[in-house]
């Protein structure tokens, strides 16, 4: 059974930096699609960081710039480096993984669903 737990979320000042983790059990991070997705209170679920099997990633306009998404395959871990918060980054940020589609992970593959969530982990940037 996959299960993968956030941590890392705190409360911080505008313009500081927090670095979150996920740390999966269950399977290997290094054969799966992987993501970091967040939700502000009132708003949807956006995701902002996606790492594929071969440790490509890519990001969200919104975060571009400021977040970096890795991979430790020794630790079976995903992390989320964010630089220059924002009262705006202000949410609860969950990691996700699923399997790639063939030989591809989002967002290469429309559609695609992971299967595989956190419970998430609590981010508050106060101005």
């Amino acid at each position: 059974q996959v299960q993968l737990a956030e941590s890392g979320g705190d409360s911080v000042q505008a313009g500081g930096s927090l670095t979150l983790s996920c740390k999966v059990s269950g399977y290997v991070v290094s054969i799966f699609c992987m993501g970091w997705y967040r939700q502000a209170p009132g708003e949807e679920r956006e995701r902002i960081a996606t790492i594929d099997v071969d440790g490509t990633p890519t990001y969200s306009d919104s975060v571009k710039g400021r977040i970096s998404i890795s991979r430790d395959n020794a630790e079976n871990t995903l992390s989320l480096q964010m630089n220059s918060l924002k009262p705006e980054d202000t949410a609860t940020y969950y990691c996700a993984a699923d399997w790639p589609v063939g030989d591809s992970c989002p967002p290469a593959v429309p559609r695609y669903e992971y299967n595989h969530w956190g419970r998430g982990t609590l981010v508050i940037v106060s101005s």
